[in-house]
Parts: C-alpha cells; structure tokens; sequence
C-alpha cells in the first residue's frame, strides 16, 4: 500500500488493517517453523506496510 492510498483511509481502517497485518505475519512466522511456508518475503513486505501505516499515523497526529 502506497503512501497517498493511506490519505484516502481513515484512522479506523488503518488500525484494523495494521492488525491484521500483524495477525499475518505471526501466522507466516509459524508456518516458517514448520517449514510449509514458500514465500518469506511476504513478512518483510507486511513489516514494512506496517511501519508505512505507522509513520503516517504519527504524522497525522
């Protein structure tokens, strides 16, 4: 998700999705242990989805 299309959403949203994307990456993480997870990349794009997320919220403050 890219910095304008966190403008369009509001607080709300951005919260709810900022919790999901938290709940994916420790179902990832779990997967990895157990060694049925192919695509490991998607944790590091969802860390950083989050810290964009993040980052705004604080500026919008």
């Amino acid at each position: 998700m890219k910095y304008k299309e966190l403008a369009q959403k509001s607080k709300e949203e951005l919260q709810k999705i900022l919790a999901e994307n938290k709940k994916k990456i420790q179902d990832v993480r779990f997967k990895e242990a157990v060694g049925s997870v192919k695509n490991t990349k998607e944790i590091r794009d969802k860390k950083k989805e989050n810290a964009r997320i993040l980052t705004y919220l604080n500026n919008t403050k």
